[in-house]
């Protein structure tokens, strides 16, 4: 699972810094990690993270929360195409 961990790092510092322009390194992140994850761990993989994402969400404000909410919004996307 360092995929999944590399992962949940960089997305944890892109919601801390709430920066809009982040949301292409967010994604960027989120789909590196599904390109290396075997097809059958890649739903549960996500489901971590979105997990992890919601979490980070609910001790933020501004920005940071709307960022969290972004991303959150990808990983559901993902998270359907699965």
């Amino acid at each position: 699972m360092p995929y999944l961990n590399d992962c949940q790092e960089i997305l944890r510092r892109l919601i801390a810094k709430g920066d809009i322009n982040g949301i292409p390194l967010a994604e960027r992140a989120i789909n590196e990690y599904l390109a290396v994850t075997p097809a059958n761990a890649r739903k549960s993989g996500l489901r971590l993270l979105q997990e992890d994402v919601l979490i980070q969400r609910i001790v933020v404000v501004g920005n940071q929360h709307s960022f969290a909410d972004t991303v959150n919004a990808y990983i559901e996307t993902k998270l359907a195409d699965e």
